[in-house]
C-alpha cells in the first residue's frame, strides 16, 4: 500500500520492542482492508518515556500500543483511562482524539475472546492464577465476575493480598482467594500461568499440572509452549498459550483506533508467520 499525505501514524512504544510482532500483525490487517493506517514499532526508553507521549499529541499520532515497561508508568501523562485500565492500574492503549489522550487495556477481553475461541468455557469454574502483575490483573478482572471461585497465587503476599481485596470489592462479593501455596490443586478446573516463568527453558514450573485432575485445563499467557504447558499435555490435559490473547487484545485496539473490526485472521496469519521467523 502506498504511503501518502494523508497517513495515519500507529505506534507500539517499549523498551525494547525489536522482537515485536505487532507491526507484521497491523499491518497485514491495513493491508486487507485498505484503511489507511501504518503501524511502527518505536524503541522509548524509560526515560524518555514522558517525551514521547508528548510526541503523541505534537506529531498527531492516532494511537499508540504500549508494553513493557511502560504500561503502569505512562498512566501520569494521560489525559483519561477507562475504568478497567484504572483497575488494572496500567494501560496498553492510547486512542488521540484530538490531543486528547485515553488509555485503555484489551489485554484481559483479548484473553476472554481466547477462552471463547477455544471453547473453554469458564464461567462458574474453579480457577487457579499462578501471578498477581499486571497480567494476572487484567484476566483476573474478567474471570472474577463469573468464575465460581478465583484463587490466585504469587511470592509478593502484599501485592497478592492487594488484588484479592480488590476483585472482591468491585465485584461486591467474595469469590476470589489469595491461595497459601500452589501444591494443594484439589477442585481446579483452570490452572493458569501468568508469570514469566517458562520463557526460558530452565525455568521452574510455575505449578505442578500433573495434581490437576483429568479434564481440567492448563493455560500459560506466554505466546508458545513452554515446559509447563507440555508437562500438562503429558497427563492428557488440554492446553492453551497466549498467542491468541496477543492476537485479540490487537484486533480490540486496532478497533478504537479505526472504528473498524480488522480481519483477525489475517492478522493471526502474519503472527504466525512471524513467530516461524523467530
Amino acid at each position: 500500500m502506498e504511503i501518502t499525505a494523508s497517513t495515519k501514524l500507529l505506534a507500539l512504544f517499549g523498551h525494547p520492542v525489536g522482537h515485536s510482532l505487532s507491526p507484521q500483525m497491523h499491518n497485514a490487517a491495513f493491508g486487507r482492508t485498505g484503511l489507511d493506517y501504518r503501524y511502527l514499532a518505536i524503541d522509548v526508553k524509560p526515560e524518555d518515556l514522558q517525551d514521547a507521549v508528548r510526541a503523541v499529541r505534537a506529531l498527531g499520532i492516532r494511537g499508540v500500543n504500549v508494553t513493557v515497561p511502560h504500561k503502569e508508568k505512562v498512566v501520569p501523562f494521560l489525559d483519561e483511562i477507562d475504568k478497567e485500565a484504572a483497575f488494572i492500574g496500567a494501560v496498553n492503549t492510547i486512542v488521540n482524539d484530538g490531543g486528547r489522550l485515553k488509555g485503555f487495556n484489551t489485554d484481559g477481553r483479548g484473553f476472554i475472546q481466547l477462552l471463547a475461541e477455544e471453547g473453554i468455557e469458564w464461567k462458574g469454574k474453579n480457577i487457579l492464577i499462578c501471578g498477581a502483575g499486571g497480567a494476572s490483573r487484567a484476566v483476573s478482572y474478567y474471570l472474577s465476575e463469573k468464575a465460581r471461585t478465583l484463587k490466585i497465587f504469587d511470592l509478593d503476599k502484599e501485592k497478592l493480598e492487594k488484588l484479592a481485596g480488590d476483585l472482591n470489592r468491585i465485584r461486591n462479593k467474595k469469590n476470589v482467594e489469595a491461595a497459601r501455596d500452589v501444591l494443594d490443586l484439589e477442585g481446579i478446573d483452570i490452572l493458569i500461568n501468568a508469570t514469566p516463568l517458562g520463557l526460558k527453558e530452565t525455568d521452574p514450573l510455575p505449578a505442578d499440572p500433573l495434581k490437576l485432575a483429568p479434564g481440567a485445563v492448563a493455560g500459560d499467557l506466554i505466546y508458545r509452549q513452554t515446559p509447563f504447558l507440555r508437562e500438562a499435555q503429558k497427563a492428557g490435559l488440554r492446553t492453551f498459550h497466549g498467542l491468541g490473547m496477543l492476537l485479540w487484545q490487537g484486533v480490540f485496539a486496532q478497533e478504537l483506533w479505526t472504528g473498524v473490526r480488522p480481519p483477525h485472521e489475517v492478522m493471526r496469519e502474519a503472527l504466525l508467520k512471524g513467530m516461524q521467523g523467530h
